[in-house]
């Protein structure tokens, strides 16, 4: 049987059949979408997403490209948090010849490494690391791996007895005194404001702007809800959400007025994203990587921020970055 897999680079012609494939897929989400990575400003990366097909048959795709300095680099994602194969639920055999096929084809380019980070298994509709494996026993190695946190939309209606005693306490105290209303809101200005302040506490910014944002809403807005948490009438925290796939809802950005902080807006807000997400059918609310960004070591975790998440029944979940370095000839 001719197992080949023919690859090519994605051209903007293939656009409509790049997306409507993902539809087909066990593992998308919205950062494999070209609508998504639409917003990136021309020439801020080297984009060389890849298409594999069999007989004419697309199987996968991959995003992916370069850094402008790093040309002989690949990383797949480039300019969204994850990349990786995607493909339809395919067995074993035909993953391992994709990931054949994609060597052979990082090395008739003369590329030097390449980089993948897939989504983590709880994105898949179904459970299943084929990909993985078959990067591994091509000897793939690790680069990094991250401690991610999610919450199981498992437990039903009755989720908030999964919470630990502090965070059961709290928010029933804040139902019960409605002083705190949490409400889906279009002002990501104030939202990014109050952002930028706290990401500044740590000597860090957002990864996106606020037109970077202003954009997304434009391009995907199917895939972005800001909820916010409101004291009277002030916006005291809320939650960027990236509704990134028909598992998956992502935390992807926080933020808090720290002079109400006594008021456990958060915890409101945590309650208020599962019981959402549960209502709508999600499996998972994924409350985003748990690491010490302080610390040396990339992989620390942080203690505290994940002892905080276990709060909400949250689980570990690993976020990986996969390393093939191709030897010189």
């Amino acid at each position: 049987m001719n197992h080949h897999i023919d690859v090519h680079p994605y051209a903007a012609a293939d656009r409509a059949e790049w997306e409507a494939f993902l539809r087909q897929c066990n593992n998308p989400t919205m950062f494999h979408r070209q609508a998504f990575l639409d917003y990136h400003a021309p020439g801020k990366f080297i984009f060389h997403h890849l298409m594999f097909r069999q007989h004419g048959k697309l199987l996968a795709v991959m995003p992916g490209g370069f850094f402008p300095d790093r040309p002989h680099q690949f990383w797949s994602p480039i300019g969204a948090s994850y990349g990786g194969f995607v493909a339809p639920d395919l067995p074993f055999e035909t993953c391992l010849h994709i990931v054949d096929a994609f060597l052979g084809y990082a090395r008739r380019q003369g590329w030097s490494d390449a980089f993948v980070i897939p989504p983590p298994i709880i994105y898949a509709r179904e459970l299943n690391q084929h990909f993985e494996y078959a990067m591994l026993y091509r000897r793939f190695g690790f680069e990094l791996h991250y401690i991610s946190h999610a919450i199981p939309l498992t437990r039903g209606e009755h989720f908030l007895e999964h919470f630990d005693k502090t965070a059961r306490k709290s928010i029933r105290k804040i139902l019960r005194d409605r002083i705190l209303r949490v409400e889906e809101s279009d002002d990501y200005a104030t939202f990014y404001n109050i952002l930028l302040e706290n990401k500044a506490r740590h000597g860090a910014r957002p990864t996106h702007t606020l037109e970077d944002l202003e954009q997304l809403r434009t391009l995907v807005p199917e895939h972005l809800r800001l909820l916010m948490v409101y004291a009277d009438n002030t916006p005291i925290a809320g939650s960027l959400l990236f509704l990134t796939n028909t598992n998956v809802v992502l935390c992807f950005y926080n933020m808090l007025r720290y002079a109400y902080e006594h008021l456990r807006p958060i915890y409101l807000l945590m309650y208020e994203i599962v019981r959402r997400a549960y209502a709508e059918g999600y499996r998972w609310v994924d409350i985003g990587v748990s690491q010490d960004t302080k610390a040396g070591d990339p992989m620390t975790p942080s203690l505290s921020l994940i002892a905080f998440k276990e709060r909400f029944d949250a689980r570990g979940v690993l976020r990986t970055t996969f390393h093939y370095h191709f030897k010189s000839p």
